[in-house]
């Protein structure tokens, strides 16, 4: 039977009132998915900052609180698991996605830590790198997810779940073509220079229009 906690992971008491429902109602947490997310296209000079901000809470500060608190129990009780939903977004600076892309690329060095940090304890810890994905995250806006290559989110639930019971470090999840490109544009700014990978992510957002989002409302 599932029990929802509805709280709101971008206000600095969030993670705490989930935490305190939880020491509440008793359960015992053993695998923690941090996929709560959020993030906002197009230039970052020409975007409200108070959603930029938030998007950090989110996707940093809340992942951190519910890690830490959650996480020691895990290794406290010598068993557990925990799963930080990273990003493509993740492996490279991106024009007109910086702040989102910034705050992936700290859920994918600070998984890598830990996963070091707690190798041995019997909690496993995994990043998750989806691409695009069929959901709402541009709702609001003019930015649109080309469904042609976004896949569904049920299909990179279960492939993230796949990886994580085989005891992967890390996921790729979606679709079989998915996986695959997603591991070469993953690599590939490993190679190239940083300079070089930076400047075609942001001819990659111009295509795409992400210079000139709107918001709709």
């Amino acid at each position: 039977m599932a029990e929802v906690i509805a709280a709101d992971l971008t206000t600095e008491d969030g993670p705490e009132r989930v935490l305190q429902a939880l020491r509440d109602r008793g359960p015992t947490v053993d695998l923690l998915l941090n996929n709560a997310g959020a993030g906002s296209a197009g230039p970052f000079l020409g975007r409200p900052l108070a959603p930029q901000l938030r998007s950090v809470g989110l996707n940093v500060g809340g992942l951190l609180a519910l890690t830490h608190a959650l996480g020691a129990e895990m290794v406290a009780r010598g068993r557990g698991g925990v799963i930080n939903v990273s990003s493509t977004a993740a492996f490279q600076p991106m024009p007109y996605q910086a702040s989102y892309a910034a705050t992936k690329a700290f859920v994918l060095s600070f998984t890598e830590a830990l996963a070091e940090e707690l190798r041995g304890t019997g909690v496993h810890v995994m990043a998750a790198h989806p691409g695009p994905i069929a959901t709402g995250f541009f709702d609001g806006t003019s930015a649109t997810i080309n469904p042609a290559v976004a896949d569904t989110p049920d299909t990179v639930a279960a492939r993230t779940l796949d990886d994580y019971a085989r005891r992967r470090a890390v996921s790729y999840p979606g679709r079989a073509a998915s996986r695959a490109l997603n591991r070469t544009l993953t690599w590939l700014p490993r190679l190239v220079p940083r300079a070089v990978v930076t400047r075609a992510a942001g001819a990659l957002n111009r295509k795409l229009g992400l210079h000139e989002v709107v918001d709709l409302a």
